[in-house]
């Protein structure tokens, strides 16, 4: 199990700290949350922050838009240094102009879907991501209880990827700690998105090395 602490969850007055405290506690990736306030009723950064920090961690950024037109700012997030960027299947993008947008700046592709999208509907995408991103929460807010309905859904898309992109990742989001965890990892989650589990924690790096050693 790979783990991505989501930045939401930081002391943003000191968010490339934060990163770099991330990076040396054993984190995988660096997850991003872009809010716009339209398509979640909240705002978080944009792609000058993201810039900002990108000079505190080689590790991957992870980046998932919570906007409502990602692929108008598709290079924006590129050129401040998204390693992957991750859009809504429900925002008023066209799906597949976004993919092909993203891949065309070297960067990794990969879809979100909240609680009111059936799986089968990105089916037809499966083939050209790096990745889906299953919500576990209503997108938005930290600190939100787990929805373990939604892991089913993740069968569901491991099911379809091994037949048109094996090494597809899946990735969860929201609601991740050491009580939830397991669950997501016996549904055939590939990297878990975890906030207030490694950002509260006393040791950062115990926090995350007990998530790991809770999925072997």
């Amino acid at each position: 199990m790979k783990i991505a602490p989501s930045l939401l969850s930081c002391d943003f007055s000191v968010m490339g700290q934060e990163i770099e405290r991330m990076d040396k506690s054993g984190a995988d990736y660096m997850h991003l949350d872009v809010m716009d306030g339209h398509f979640v009723p909240n705002l978080t950064f944009g792609a000058p922050v993201i810039k900002a920090v990108r000079k505190y961690t080689d590790k991957p950024f992870d980046v998932h838009l919570m906007i409502s037109e990602p692929l108008k700012y598709i290079d924006d997030f590129a050129d401040a240094g998204a390693d992957i960027i991750t859009f809504h299947y429900e925002s008023d993008s066209d799906i597949q102009k976004t993919i092909d947008k993203i891949k065309s700046r070297g960067v990794k592709p990969g879809i979100v879907i909240k609680k009111c999208t059936d799986a089968k509907e990105i089916f037809p995408y499966l083939k050209d991501l790096y990745m889906v991103l299953v919500m576990t929460v209503e997108p938005g807010f930290g600190g939100q209880a787990f929805m373990a309905d939604m892991l089913p859904r993740v069968g569901e898309i491991r099911r379809e990827a091994e037949k048109v992109n094996p090494d597809l990742l899946i990735e969860v989001d929201g609601g991740i700690n050491a009580q939830t965890i397991t669950q997501a990892y016996e549904a055939g989650v590939d990297i878990c998105v975890a906030g207030t589990a490694v950002f509260k924690a006393e040791d950062s790096a115990k926090a995350i090395t007990e998530l790991k050693n809770l999925c072997r």
